[in-house]
């Protein structure tokens, strides 16, 4: 069982106004804040992020590199996914595979893929196995 997740992030103040209101969406709450990072908790798993120190911040984050490639969550139905999606759009992030949105990842796959703060790739997956009346 995972129990948290921690990330540097290259700019904390920018960071969490993306992610309160993400992880808020999703369920997550506020659990821990102190001056350089915050976490957020859902059932007993919490992500953390924390300001990166300036003397690490010249090599940017790249899902490419040796390191975490991308985070997916679980999305409460296909329309969570569609409500998220539009959003992501209002607040100008960056939708990943947008000629194959929302099967970027198959057929049976009904998801969101974008790009978060540090353009982390995410992913908010809608149950499998779930049909809208347009399927």
């Amino acid at each position: 069982m995972l129990h948290h997740i921690e990330i540097n992030v290259s700019n904390l103040k920018e960071a969490l106004s993306f992610w309160q209101w993400f992880l808020a969406d999703l369920g997550y709450e506020l659990y821990q804040t102190w001056e350089d990072g915050q976490s957020w908790k859902y059932g007993e798993t919490y992500l953390v992020f924390a300001q990166t120190q300036p003397q690490f911040l010249d090599a940017p984050y790249h899902r490419g590199q040796v390191g975490l490639n991308h985070l997916a969550f679980h999305a409460k139905s296909r329309a969570h996914v569609d409500d998220m999606t539009i959003k992501l759009r209002a607040r100008g992030a960056t939708i990943l595979y947008e000629d194959r949105h929302p099967y970027a990842g198959g057929p049976a796959y009904y998801a969101v893929f974008f790009e978060g703060p540090d353009r982390m790739k995410l992913e908010l997956v809608a149950p499998e196995g779930e049909l809208l009346e347009y399927d």
